[in-house]
């Protein structure tokens, strides 16, 4: 490994510009990555980069997880390094220093062993009476920025942190990806642990509860697995629907549910769908979902969006002036995990460019992403995908007809291009038959009220969204 970081200016600056490439790197990769995955494996990775970029030496913590990052990642960082830097850099992987001299391994060299779960044990995790609760202490209620697309997810996830085992067990919070279900849901254990530190709350990812099913039988351990799931206080799950088509499991969180219910202890579970909306979990594993109260979480509105920008921004150390916020947030629709994504790009790209933040400068950063949408969403796409879903004819969007089968689709498409595009109400209103532009504020208004009531609406234009964003 090159000792080339001494305390000359021009090393100095030589340090800042290999860690601002490290850091580019990992920005990228935040993107690409499901997010537990990103802050198991990468998030905790820290890199040394020689002066003359040949060469980046990636620490991790224990010959574990680097034999993991070696097979599952080092081709790809290795990959985006070249990418970023323009030149082929060497990857070496190396565990943390703590004494004597540091191990080094060439990557990659894909190991022989059995692949443990996305949710992994992370080597820092809140540990209260011996019992880890897989809690990350950074997404608490005040890191949460409010709005009317969570304020109801919020208000009931507050209450079941201030009175578990009483009303709303269980919670069942759904919503499309990266709008802030796993933060909620560790938001309610950081704050029962705040006020009862003796309590035992667990935080897993389904996947994790379908990987300790196959070790207990593997291992003939069940008493231990019963004893770890049936005695908790607060059980916070996510993505329930990856329970689908696993009978065993299936059962095994039917028996820990009823043991957790008839002790008043509390269960807060995520889905990507609403109960009923399940595919493939068996029906008495449903109504116990439902049993409780089912809140959903919608895609952040404009102005909410912008908090969230800006405050993200701030606790990364850095100022978003609110100009460039809004100009993000207009662009960015879809998700908090979009959102971060951008400001990620952003951030990455003032840092390595070494320039101020600007519209400017978010506009160069952002313009694959901005490209892409701009050619893959457009009104008339959106009127040709809306009018597949609902059976009718293009034409029937500009029509003057009036039937509610066509009414309604034309009234969602007119909602989808508000939310979807950069078209102001009057072009949309051109774009539908020269209507007029109150006729399609009061269509976006009309179906954006009715998404926040009723459940089989809001999953429709959920999976138009998809649709549309590809």
């Amino acid at each position: 490994m090159s000792d080339g970081f001494h305390a000359s200016p021009a090393a100095s600056a030589a340090a800042g510009a290999g860690q601002s490439l490290w850091q580019a790197c990992v920005d990228q990769l935040a993107q690409e990555l499901p997010e537990q995955q990103f802050n198991t494996w990468i998030k905790p990775l820290t890199a040394q980069v020689t002066e003359d970029f040949s060469k980046v030496t990636v620490f991790v913590a224990n010959r574990f997880k680097l034999d993991w990052v070696r097979a599952q990642y080092a081709g790809r960082i290795a990959g985006l390094l070249e990418k970023l830097y323009g030149q082929p850099v060497q990857l070496e992987l190396a565990l943390t220093p703590r004494e004597g001299p540091v191990k080094t391994y060439a990557a990659p060299r894909p190991p022989s062993f059995e692949a443990p779960t996305e949710a992994a044990e992370p080597d820092t995790e809140p540990v209260a009476n011996g019992f880890k609760s897989r809690l990350n202490t950074a997404l608490t209620f005040d890191t949460l920025v409010e709005g009317t697309a969570n304020r109801m997810a919020r208000a009931a996830a507050m209450h079941v942190a201030g009175m578990p085992g009483q009303l709303y067990n269980p919670l069942f919070i759904y919503g499309g990806v990266g709008l802030g279900k796993t933060h909620l849901v560790h938001a309610v254990g950081n704050k029962l642990l705040a006020d009862r530190p003796d309590a035992k709350v667990l935080y897993i990812h389904a996947e994790q509860f379908v990987s300790d099913v196959v070790k207990a039988y593997q291992r003939k351990t069940f008493d231990e697995f019963k004893e770890r799931y049936h005695s908790l206080d607060l059980l916070l799950i996510d993505d329930v629907q990856f329970f689908a088509n696993k009978d065993r499991t299936q059962e095994e969180f039917f028996n820990a549910f009823e043991a957790l219910l008839a002790k008043k202890s509390h269960i807060v579970m995520t889905s990507d769908t609403y109960p009923k909306g399940l595919a493939d979990i068996h029906e008495r594993l449903v109504s116990r979902f439902d049993s409780g109260l089912t809140v959903a979480i919608e895609p952040p509105e404009l102005e909410m969006r912008v908090a969230i920008l800006i405050n993200k921004a701030r606790a990364e150390g850095a100022e978003m002036p609110e100009e460039v916020a809004f100009f993000v947030a207009k662009n960015v629709r879809s998700n908090v995990r979009e959102l971060e994504g951008a400001l990620r790009k952003i951030l990455a790209y003032s840092r390595f460019n070494q320039k101020e933040i600007s519209i400017q400068l978010a506009r160069e950063a952002l313009r694959d992403l901005l490209s892409i949408q701009n050619r893959q969403i457009s009104v008339e796409n959106i009127q040709k995908t809306v009018a597949d879903y609902y059976k009718i004819k293009v034409a029937d969007m500009y029509s003057k007809k009036r039937p509610a089968s066509i009414a309604r689709p034309r009234q969602i498409a007119m909602y989808l291009a508000k939310e979807l595009t950069q078209k102001s109400l009057p072009e949309i209103g051109e774009l539908f038959g020269g209507r007029d532009h109150t006729t399609v504020l009061h269509a976006v208004r009309k179906i954006s009220a009715e998404r926040q009531q009723l459940t089989e609406l809001n999953q429709q234009l959920h999976v138009l969204e998809q649709t549309l964003k590809g």
